[in-house]
């Protein structure tokens, strides 16, 4: 059995999707009812207790300040956000992938269970679907990802952004980033494209279940207003 000890949360990002609103607030510090998404990421690792939080910011980055003061975290700045995919936030913390939970900011945990410091396989949160879905796909053979489709499809595994990773596979993990960011330039590629498809044989992954409603992930702008009414009813009265 192995223990979660640290969290990088992946903040960094535009969020071209969730324009307007995106233009002066990144898209973690976005309230959705009252609370904003990063905080029920955070909140949900310190109820684990997992208290040592580092979370990689670009993009408006000075608004992430409120959490150093809030929370104890510790900002990791990463300069190339705006040129690179989000392979580049993982690379600049790379000194911290022993015995991590990696989640992305941008996202509403309602079940804090689900961030639980134990774990037996390094492997990412998971969901089964019975129906067709676009999002990452994993096909799970005697609790061991054998297979995942990028393109989605039905009966499998719907891959979340919250994933565990040992003391070893961490050290794997960060070899390999440097491998493809430094040496093979390969940096407008998902971070998880590393482990999942370019070295996915040097990996044992597992999953950790999850029910529907656990969390959210909110991609546009449509969706926020789905969750939080509210701003389909400022567009409204700006008409």
């Amino acid at each position: 059995m192995h223990k979660v000890k640290r969290a990088i949360i992946m903040a960094a990002g535009i969020g071209k999707r969730m324009r307007p609103i995106t233009y002066h607030t990144p898209k973690p510090l976005i309230k959705v009812n009252g609370v904003r998404m990063i905080d029920t990421v955070i909140q949900g690792l310190q109820a684990n207790g997992i208290n040592e939080i580092y979370v990689v910011v670009g993009y408006l980055k000075e608004q992430f300040a409120v959490l150093e003061r809030e929370y104890g975290v510790t900002i990791i700045e990463n300069p190339y956000y705006d040129t690179c995919n989000n392979i580049s936030s993982l690379y600049v913390a790379k000194d911290y992938l022993e015995d991590v939970i990696i989640l992305d900011g941008d996202q509403i945990i309602y079940n804090d269970h689900i961030l639980s410091s134990d774990f037996e396989k390094s492997g990412y949160n998971a969901i089964w679907t019975d129906s067709e879905t676009d999002e990452w796909l994993m096909q799970v053979v005697d609790g061991r990802v054998v297979s995942c489709s990028r393109n989605g499809g039905k009966q499998g595994w719907q891959l979340y952004s919250v994933s565990r990773w040992s003391a070893e596979d961490g050290k794997k993990l960060k070899k390999h980033l440097e491998q493809e960011f430094d040496i093979q330039k390969n940096r407008n590629i998902y971070w998880d494209d590393v482990a999942m498809f370019l070295h996915f044989n040097d990996y044992d992954l597992g999953i950790r279940e999850m029910q529907q409603g656990d969390i959210i992930e909110i991609d546009n702008y449509e969706e926020l207003i789905a969750v939080d009414k509210t701003y389909g009813e400022d567009e409204k009265n700006e008409e």
